[in-house]
């Protein structure tokens, strides 16, 4: 597999808390961008255990941890790479910028290059 991360593409071994706050990152950038959970920062394919719960949880955690609404601007997948299950998170492009978290852990305004913190 030869997937490395970049402007546009982010690398998790696993369903972290911080989901949100990449997420957030991409929807205010001008490209959006592509999650893959399963895959190490170097690009090893270490695969999820319970991708069916995992996705649930993802859409789930998007549809209510981020606003204006996200509907429609997010598509959640599972892959097989290297016969292990991959998730991969597709985000567009936001046109109701900036997004921002609705809880205490993800209450910052993010852009790619930048944390905008609303005091």
């Amino acid at each position: 597999m030869s997937i490395k991360e970049n402007t546009r593409i982010e690398l998790k071994q696993e369903l972290t808390k911080d989901l949100e706050q990449e997420a957030i990152a991409f929807l205010n950038y001008h490209e959006g961008g592509v999650i893959y959970v399963g895959i190490d920062k170097y690009g090893t394919v270490v695969g999820v255990q319970d991708a069916d719960s995992d996705m649930l949880k993802i859409k789930d955690r998007l549809k209510n941890n981020i606003m204006p609404s996200v509907m429609g601007l997010f598509d959640v997948v599972s892959e097989k790479h290297e016969g292990k299950d991959v998730i991969k998170i597709t985000l567009a492009s936001g046109l109701e910028k900036p997004y921002y978290g609705t809880n205490i852990l993800t209450s910052c305004s993010y852009s790619h290059s930048f944390a905008f913190v609303s005091i």
